[in-house]
């Protein structure tokens, strides 16, 4: 059960199964949680935050018995689900694609502040923190711009 929910129920062993590698898998892993985002846009934003919340609780149950040291598998995308669910929380429109965008690429490029210390941490709360940091930079991202329109 743990290996189905750290593959984001399957999602993160498309890339190894279509193009033979791992890599990647993680954007498979945002856009599921993309797919659950727009199906919350309706949702009170406290639904989205306890969507987040359970799906990091999910990252850190599932992942546990997958990290070896500091290791990330790319397979493991429950982490990736958690952190964009994060970076959703009460947006819509404009706001939640750019919330996206921020959080998937802070945590591909691991430059933002926070995200590479994140990840160094020991076993699931490591694989899991630094996406959960990604997408709280691409929630305050979101925030502004929808502040801003």
């Amino acid at each position: 059960m743990q290996h189905l929910v750290a593959t984001g129920f399957g999602v993160g062993l498309i890339p190894r199964r279509v193009f033979k590698t791992d890599s990647g898998a993680g954007t498979f892993g945002a856009a599921l949680a993309a797919l659950i985002g727009v199906a919350l846009w309706s949702a009170p934003w406290w639904i989205d935050l306890l969507v987040a919340v359970v799906a990091i609780g999910l990252s850190l149950w599932s992942a546990a018995p997958f990290a070896d040291g500091n290791s990330d598998p790319n397979w493991v995308v429950i982490d990736e689900v958690a952190g964009t669910l994060v970076a959703f929380v009460g947006l819509q429109g404009l706001g939640w694609v750019i919330a996206l965008v921020v959080a998937r690429l802070g945590d591909i490029f691991k430059v933002l502040p926070g995200v590479p210390q994140a990840e160094r941490l020991p076993g699931a709360v490591g694989i899991t923190a630094d996406d959960v940091v990604a997408g709280l930079y691409g929630l305050v991202v979101g925030w502004v711009v929808t502040g801003l329109i």
